[in-house]
């Protein structure tokens, strides 16, 4: 009896050690996010991240952010949520027409930007109004319109999105960069294209080196530009560096020296930016931008370059909705009439 009462110490013992080690373990288990970064076991949730995409609607040119939320939702499975901002009297046209389309199952937020935090801080420029529009400098006030993510992705309203938005969301932006950027001398074909309307890619087309302010910056003319239609943009490293505010000096000393102007290359909203993330940006894959399709109404892209495209972007006066435009048939297949008829599209008699 002696030897099976031994055993059965033995036994007991060994149940009370494993117990205790199995609660031990519970206690003190390290997570596995913190012994390994790659972690292959995530939650849906955690698996569902959520896109944040910030779109403008314009007055007058509504169609252009239809076509745009349309192209992103229909190529991607990714949890996207889209910020639609808009001036007050525009909010509800743009609402109708999403909750009375195909778009109704979007995820969306309608966000009312107020033109008053520009007052004194845009420099009248008769030679292209359109560019002075309020929400053309919506770009430079993120962090106001978005409070709850840390990465965003703002997009112009004359793109249309072919790859799977969730890959431009992946970008990687280095250490201490608030944003990244496609370059404008990144692809061969695009710079055929820059070449044959005589665009321009560099700093000279968009500051004004003769004043002194501009040449204090030591930047290079020949410094190759970036295009700011397109940025995947780290909020809490824009609020770190106060981009918002370091914008609006630079808006605000144009105001007093006209230091840039539409006449160059075209982009007040531009020329801060191109200041302020001078050598502190990070790229974006060139083929989620293929730009200058708005430059010219006969220069035109290979098709099989625009299919290979994961994002196009008619930047320029001769947009996809107007006429004359170019491979307005790739804009077109993603625009959705607008249900209140309001919104018409320019076309040539047939």
């Amino acid at each position: 009896f002696s030897f099976f009462s031994s055993v059965n110490q033995i036994l007991l013992l060994l149940l009370v050690l494993t117990v205790c080690a199995i609660l031990y373990n519970k206690v003190h288990k390290v997570p596995s996010s913190l012994k390994n970064e790659s972690v292959d076991l995530e939650s849906p949730e955690e698996m569902e991240e959520e896109i944040p995409v910030v779109i403008c609607a314009a007055a007058g040119r509504m169609g252009a952010a239809i076509a745009a939320i349309s192209s992103i939702y229909s190529n991607s499975e990714a949890n996207v949520l889209f910020y639609v901002v808009g001036l007050k009297n525009s909010i509800p046209h743009i609402r109708k027409w999403i909750e009375n389309s195909k778009l109704k199952e979007i995820k969306f937020k309608i966000v009312e930007f107020n033109p008053m935090v520009l007052k004194g801080k845009i420099r009248q420029d008769a030679s292209r109004p359109e560019l002075l529009q309020p929400l053309n400098f919506v770009r430079f006030y993120l962090p106001l319109l978005i409070q709850k993510h840390e990465k965003v992705i703002y997009l112009d309203d004359d793109i249309i999105v072919q790859g799977d938005i969730q890959e431009l969301y992946d970008t990687k932006l280095a250490p201490g960069h608030a944003a990244a950027f496609s370059d404008d001398c990144d692809l061969p074909s695009t710079h055929e294209m820059v070449r044959s309307i005589g665009m321009q890619n560099t700093y000279m087309g968009f500051l004004d080196y003769r004043k002194q302010a501009i040449r204090d910056l030591g930047i290079s003319p020949s410094t190759c530009s970036f295009n700011p239609g397109v940025i995947v943009a780290n909020m809490t490293e824009w609020k770190h560096q106060r981009i918002t505010k370091q914008l609006e000096k630079w808006m605000q000393r144009n105001v007093e020296e006209n230091l840039y102007s539409s006449t160059l290359g075209g982009g007040v909203a531009t020329s801060p930016m191109l200041i302020v993330f001078y050598g502190k940006h990070s790229t974006i894959n060139p083929m989620w931008h293929i730009r200058h399709l708005g430059w010219s109404p006969d220069t035109r892209y290979s098709e099989h370059f625009l299919q290979e495209a994961k994002l196009l972007h008619w930047n320029g006066r001769y947009k996809p909705w107007d006429y004359p435009s170019v491979h307005t048939d790739l804009w077109e297949s993603w625009f959705i009439p607008d249900p209140s008829g309001k919104f018409k599209l320019t076309r040539p008699e047939s």
